[in-house]
């Protein structure tokens, strides 16, 4: 019996996720989850969490943190429009 979706399409394992995503967002500090809901990119709450933490030990204060995370996302827009021939 075939599955839906698109599961026969790709030779590749397919992967359960370890986490639920709602429930690792939910789970992450409120200064964190704040930033990432008006994120203009989409973040894993995985890898934005372990950013944070890196980023909160070397700034010593959440918004200088988050001040960083946005820095980090403009030049992460800035690739993405360059490699596409997007409007700079």
């Amino acid at each position: 019996m075939r599955r839906g979706g698109n599961l026969g399409a790709s030779r590749l394992k397919a992967r359960r996720r370890a986490l639920d995503p709602m429930r690792a967002y939910d789970a992450l500090p409120p200064d964190l989850r704040g930033w990432m809901a008006d994120a203009a990119r989409p973040w894993s709450p995985t890898s934005c969490l372990r950013l944070w933490r890196k980023l909160l030990a070397e700034e010593g204060c959440p918004t200088r943190a988050r001040d960083r995370l946005d820095r980090i996302e403009a030049a992460a827009l800035a690739r993405d429009a360059g490699s596409q021939g997007g409007f700079a």
